[in-house]
């Protein structure tokens, strides 16, 4: 199997052959001293990954030299992925690097069994979004993935990751807004994958207590605290040989990050009060609507943890980025409701109309509440649009609402254009949509890459 090529970018000579010798034997190691040097390799060897040292001569006490080299690496391979290695003190640079474009950052002194989760994740990723791509070049990608609808190049994109993904047993963070349907992403992960006829357990741990959420997770024995009446197994226990489904891992404490982050290295648990060692198999997926990154640089959430339970890492579109997705969504759960409710019904052109245009700030499940109220309340054998809600007579007319979604979605092109300098792979990625659907909208808008260089 050829190993994967890593660019060290690195002027200390101490460091690059401490890499050396720590990575040649998983990558083939190639190394560049400064900006220019890197660019000539990158050109020319087109690596998989490159590890970049944001203190470059001329000026190694600033990242500006650094954070020019990501983005010319960023401009001619944007599929390369760049893990950025900077100070502990200057976390603010980390950052700025991941929006311009870099896969991660790892703050020094190099630790270098933490670094090499990172390559391996890297690694992975690369070679799923490869296959994924192939493909969908191939016309071979569906457009749904268990019980989720989608047509729409960024959605037809994650069916393929997760079609690949179900097979394996690596843990995957899916993140998104609230209402997106990313339980739903994990069920259909799970009821893929060979641990369909096992448990899928889930909990929300936003929504738990934190001197309970402990307990819900790992269990207590009888006695182990006042209450504890009797033996109870955890959340972790009842998914042994299935998946368990952390909701809004965000949320959670760093004291029960640790003890999470225990169990994904070891496998094992101990209950409150208790004194045996539990082996437990089970398959992590965990969620959030939160940016982890920015958790990350608050101190809100252990960068260990992260490395861990984000192996794949799945971001969910809000609904107002999925195009004709909408109204493909709302008449399969008009279908389910005509069914529930013994009523035939379909869509009048204005609420399709009202569907299409309106914003969803609660995405699919807004969609599904309204569709299902609407099943309710519509008189006669057509729904419409004040059914759902969308009173179009008591607020902004159509076009009013299509002028204001047009105005803020090229809002958002022009946004990402100037934050990745007319980048279009990387503005692509910050708005997840495909290249090609990127090129659509700014032909749409009259809007032109180079501009914003």
């Amino acid at each position: 199997m050829n190993k994967a090529k890593l660019l060290i970018v690195e002027d200390d000579e101490a460091i690059r052959t401490q890499l050396k010798y720590a990575l040649r034997d998983e990558f083939a190691v190639l190394f560049a001293a400064d900006r220019r040097e890197a660019i000539s390799v990158v050109e020319g060897e087109q690596p998989a990954l490159v590890s970049l040292d944001l203190g470059l001569p001329p000026h190694p006490d600033s990242a500006d030299e650094g954070l020019q080299a990501l983005d010319q690496i960023m401009k001619r391979a944007p599929d390369t992925k760049v893990i950025v290695l900077t100070g502990n003190g200057d976390r603010e640079n980390a950052i700025r690097a991941v929006q311009l474009g870099a896969f991660d950052y790892h703050l020094k002194p190099i630790q270098l069994d933490d670094l090499r989760v990172v390559l391996r994740r890297a690694v992975y990723l690369q070679t799923l979004e490869a296959d994924a791509e192939k493909h969908q070049a191939a016309g071979a990608t569906s457009s749904c993935f268990e019980d989720i609808l989608g047509s729409t190049p960024s959605m037809r994109r994650i069916f393929a990751v997760a079609t690949r993904v179900a097979s394996t047993d690596v843990t995957v963070l899916i993140q998104g807004e609230s209402g997106t349907g990313k339980e739903l992403l994990a069920r259909a992960i799970h009821a893929a994958s060979p641990r369909r006829d096992r448990p899928f357990v889930a909990i929300n741990c936003g929504a738990i207590p934190e001197t309970l959420l402990e307990s819900e997770l790992f269990g207590h024995e009888k006695g182990a605290y006042t209450g504890a009446h009797i033996q109870r197994k955890g959340k972790v226990e009842l998914a042994d040989g299935g998946t368990l489904f952390l909701d809004e891992v965000g949320e959670m404490s760093i004291p029960l990050q640790v003890k999470l982050l225990r169990f994904l290295q070891e496998r094992e648990i101990e209950r409150i009060g208790g004194r045996e060692v539990l082996r437990v198999d089970a398959r992590i997926v965990a969620a959030t609507n939160k940016d982890l990154k920015v958790e990350l640089a608050a101190g809100h959430f252990r960068e260990d943890l992260f490395y861990r339970i984000s192996v794949v890492n799945l971001r969910l579109p809000p609904l107002r980025e999925r195009g004709e997705d909408i109204v493909l969504i709302a008449n399969v759960f008009l279908q389910r409701c005509c069914k529930t409710h013994r009523r035939k019904l379909r869509f009048s052109n204005a609420a399709l109309e009202a569907i299409a245009h309106y914003a969803w700030p609660g995405n699919v499940r807004e969609v599904e509440n309204a569709v299902e109220r609407a099943a309710i309340l519509a008189q006669g054998k057509l729904v419409e649009p004040r059914d759902l809600g969308i009173d179009l007579a008591e607020g902004p007319d159509l076009a009013s609402l299509r002028k204001a979604r047009d105005r803020a979605e090229r809002e958002a092109l022009v946004n990402a254009l100037v934050k990745t300098r007319g980048n279009i792979s990387q503005a692509a990625k910050l708005l997840t949509v495909s290249r090609p659907t990127f090129h659509g909208l700014i032909a749409r808008y009259e809007l032109n890459a180079r501009d914003f260089r």
